[in-house]
């Protein structure tokens, strides 16, 4: 089990009501955590639509996590 440090923006800060948490997990990637995420909160989006960041730069869903880590999920971005 580890600790991260989780930050939520657009419609996942919407889904979740929380702008960051802590949470301890046992996922080992930022796919694992995800797919923990969507169950435990009901995000909606699937996680081929979200982009991970773990520590400021993007990371490869299948990236390992850290003892804590931050972690973003990024979703789609509309421009105008």
């Amino acid at each position: 089990m580890i600790t991260v440090h989780l930050e939520y923006f657009a419609i996942l800060r919407e889904q979740r009501g929380l702008a960051r948490e802590t949470l301890a997990t046992t996922a080992a990637t930022p796919a694992e955590l995800y797919a923990e995420l969507r169950a435990r909160h009901g995000f909606t989006l699937p996680r081929d639509r979200v982009r991970a960041a773990v520590n400021d730069e993007f990371v490869a869903a299948t990236a390992p996590l850290r003892e804590g880590d931050r972690v973003v999920f990024i979703p789609p971005v509309a421009g105008g």
